[in-house]
């Protein structure tokens, strides 16, 4: 099958070719009839199968066809990366169009947004910062055709779901929805069936990361987890690799030591500004950065094809968002390899990722790693301690001549415990 089959409009084949898409996906061959029909979608697709053209395609057909003006389809995504990624995708396959598109997130400036909101006819959009635009009358939604809620799951974590429900009393009763995502825990599902009118349901694969991805866990201690993806990443053929950290300050200062070990390293978290953001994703995306180190903010809208590792150097707090981590290696029927560090605190987790995928990861050693040269540095710890007889003596401070500062002892205090003594200095 290709993409003739499905009778785009003359402009949106045009941009199919022109983009070299040549062989539907599985979730676009099952996904792109029925969105065509004008039936809403409930569709659940792995990371890097498609998704995006499975939805795109179709609303620039739509919209070739039906009165020009006005914003006409919405696309919510959780992250500005995500939305950024999706209005691409839709510059990319509807470049012959003359349809136009425009990406509204917060942390930019809003006055450019009001501007391009004027003059668009498709809107990615981030829930919050469409809100403000709701609320400041910046944005007509009344001539809505199509909705989408994409990486509904996502949306659900990052606790966007009241905004979304805000959002949709704004939106005329008469439309389209389509609502995919990775997994479908029981508030999508819920959320589905509030939203969507007897809707076609898609499923592609099942919740588990592409099967072009092989796993391993690497036991180690918290501490040495530096040390040891040093001397990981000098062991790996690597082309471009993705880590993953649970906390923005740890990305930040994991990348500062890849950086100082002579790695092509980058990060990627909420601390850095919009510009920041992106230089460091298409740095990574071109291959100027051969790492990337992220929080789950990059855990979904990164396409990045050539994604040869993913290593977890945290667990990820759930099933589910392992399985999107992983989804950024094996893409597009490549082979990629995901490694996590564990630790003892991780067994449940790990317990709970194995049951998800249907069988127990692989646990691995790196026998070349020398755990007692690596401890004292990169823990920080105080050097062992000497014997007591040959400590050398501590000599007594010399006694101060100046007045004692001033105390007071908190009142009512009685049993054993010293009352607290608080020192003006």
């Amino acid at each position: 099958m290709n993409f003739e089959a499905f009778g785009f409009n003359p402009q949106v084949a045009a941009g199919i070719k022109e983009a070299g898409y040549a062989v539907p996906t599985p979730i676009q061959v099952q996904a792109i009839a029925p969105v065509m029909e004008n039936r809403d979608v409930m569709g659940m697709a792995q990371t890097g199968t498609g998704k995006t053209a499975a939805f795109v395609l179709p609303i620039l057909h739509r919209l070739m066809k039906g009165q020009k003006g006005g914003i006409r389809a919405l696309i919510l995504a959780p992250t500005r990366e995500l939305a950024e990624q999706t209005h691409q995708a839709i510059g990319v396959l509807g470049r012959k169009t003359g349809l136009k598109s425009a990406t509204v997130y917060g942390g930019v400036g809003i006055t450019p947004q009001i501007q391009k909101l004027k003059k668009v006819d498709i809107v990615v959009a981030c829930p919050g910062r469409l809100l403000d635009h709701i609320g400041r009358r910046t944005a007509n939604l009344s001539k809505l055709e199509v909705l989408v809620i994409d990486e509904a799951d996502q949306l659900f974590d990052m606790g966007f779901f009241p905004d979304i429900k805000k959002i949709l009393t704004h939106l005329p009763k008469q439309r389209q929805t389509l609502l995919f995502s990775a997994t479908m825990p029981a508030e999508i599902r819920k959320l589905a069936a509030d939203i969507l009118q007897n809707p076609a349901t898609v499923q592609v694969g099942n919740e588990a990361p592409a099967d072009t991805v092989s796993h391993a866990l690497y036991p180690v201690a918290q501490h040495l987890k530096t040390a040891f993806l040093l001397d990981l990443l000098k062991q790996t053929q690597a082309r471009s690799v993705l880590v993953f950290t649970r906390t923005k300050h740890r990305a930040k200062n994991l990348d500062q030591k890849l950086a100082g070990a002579g790695f092509r390293s980058t990060s990627l978290q909420g601390n850095l500004s919009q510009v920041k953001r992106q230089a460091a994703l298409d740095g990574f995306r071109k291959g100027t950065f051969q790492i990337l180190v992220a929080t789950d903010i990059a855990a979904r809208g990164i396409d990045v094809t050539r994604v040869s590792h993913v290593i977890n150097y945290d667990v990820p707090s759930t099933p589910e968002a392992y399985i999107h981590r992983i989804g950024r290696t094996g893409r597009a029927t490549c082979t990629g390899e995901a490694f996590t560090f564990i630790t003892g605190e991780d067994r449940n987790m790990v317990r709970a990722i194995n049951r998800l995928l249907g069988s127990e990861i692989e646990q691995r050693t790196l026998e070349s790693f020398n755990y007692k040269a690596a401890a004292p540095a990169f823990t920080g710890s105080a050097p062992a301690r000497t014997d007591s007889a040959h400590r050398p003596a501590r000599k007594k401070p010399a006694r101060q001549s100046s007045p004692r500062p001033k105390t007071f002892e908190k009142s009512g205090s009685h049993g054993k415990k010293p009352a607290r003594r608080h020192t003006f200095l």
